[in-house]
């Protein structure tokens, strides 16, 4: 893929994505993660962390398959105190630690922004399970704490934060 692009959603011209499996969208789940106990923070923030609307199996796992059925819906929003939402999607890429990487990308055209998460295929999307994300430029991952997953409203273009 040239120019840093994912290249994901890319479509050739004069067809179209295939149509979803039926109830696909009903795997779909607002998940909220805040930023757990740390230095800066010894109680946890409420003010920082993510919107993510996730394709969920029923144990609470990311589920690739369903990630490339709704991919289109899968979004996040980014919520800091004191800094401007950022809106980007939840992207499956093949290869990294276990045979592949979950990650948020924010501009399609540059890798230079994703955030990684750590192992996010092995995580639970919990309540009260903890995942790390790795901020764009950073070193070290921050730890978040599941603190709501519930339904989604994904039926419409774009999720719940278009």
């Amino acid at each position: 893929m040239s120019h840093g692009t994912h290249g994901i959603d890319e479509v050739a011209p004069g067809l179209t994505r295939r149509p979803r499996k039926p109830g696909a969208l009903s795997g779909l789940h607002r998940v909220t993660l805040t930023l757990a106990r740390c230095p800066e923070h010894p109680q946890g923030s409420a003010g920082r962390g993510y919107d993510i609307v996730a394709p969920l199996r029923p144990d609470g796992h990311l589920d690739a398959a369903l990630w490339h059925e709704t991919r289109d819906r899968c979004r996040v929003r980014r919520f800091w105190t004191g800094e401007p939402d950022r809106r980007g999607r939840l992207v499956h890429r093949a290869g990294g630690e276990g045979g592949a990487t979950w990650l948020i990308d924010y501009e399609d055209w540059t890798n230079e922004d994703d955030e990684a998460g750590y192992r996010l295929g092995t995580h639970t999307f919990v309540e009260g399970e903890y995942v790390s994300i790795r901020e764009a430029g950073d070193e070290e991952y921050r730890t978040f704490r599941v603190a709501r997953v519930g339904a989604t409203n994904a039926g419409g273009r774009g999720g719940v934060f278009a």
